[in-house]
């Protein structure tokens, strides 16, 4: 993202102790953190709690700064796991000084932002979801209408290994919980084409 070595934005320095909340997923961010020194833990909080980590950032480093460059909130809650100094830029400043910079290089940087935040989703989605629920959130997102009915259908056009290994299953799995989708009449069919008999009941699965 953003150089940290040239840091010349106006902030708001802190220090904050180990334990201390900086990031919380889905809310609106109001500034942008520069972590200056120390060590953070990214991951899903549950009842106060880093319950599943993502993954450990050392300073300097621009906290969360893809969902600023997007314009949306957090992905991830992010916790101090030792002891923090920080700079909070407000996120208007840091949007005007993005529009400093030359076209060719913001859009450059909002591509790479969008690709990094579709991975970060894809990672907090199989960490908060179980097997069925990540399944019937692809089965979902790849659905298509099927010519001969209206309904839809969703063509395995890659292998049951691979598709497994998106959703960060074993392929054991994966087929186990296809089969637990047809025993409840949420799906049909076999081989390469799966027909979605209850798209409504898919999505309640998928918490979506």
């Amino acid at each position: 993202m953003l150089p940290s070595k040239s840091f010349d934005l106006p902030a708001e320095t802190q220090t904050l102790a180990c334990g201390t909340p900086l990031l919380r997923r889905a809310v609106a961010m109001k500034d942008v953190l520069h972590l200056d020194s120390g060590r953070v833990a990214l991951g899903l909080m549950e009842d106060g709690l880093l319950a599943h980590q993502l993954g450990v950032v050392e300073g300097p480093f621009w906290l969360e700064a893809t969902s600023a460059v997007l314009g949306l909130p957090s992905a991830v809650d992010a916790v101090a796991e030792t002891s923090v100094s920080l700079r909070r830029v407000p996120v208007e400043l840091f949007e005007r000084s993005l529009k400093a910079l030359p076209p060719s290089a913001q859009a450059v940087l909002h591509d790479v932002a969008q690709a990094h935040r579709q991975q970060t989703e894809l990672a907090v989605s199989r960490l908060a979801k179980d097997a069925e629920a990540r399944c019937a959130e692809w089965l979902l997102r790849h659905a298509e209408p099927a010519e001969e009915s209206g309904s839809l259908a969703v063509l395995l056009r890659e292998r049951k290994r691979l598709i497994a290994a998106q959703l960060g299953i074993a392929p054991e799995t994966l087929s186990r919980v296809l089969r637990h989708l047809r025993e409840r009449s949420l799906i049909s069919g076999s081989g390469r084409v799966l027909r979605l008999d209850d798209p409504n009941g898919l999505r309640a699965l998928a918490g979506s």
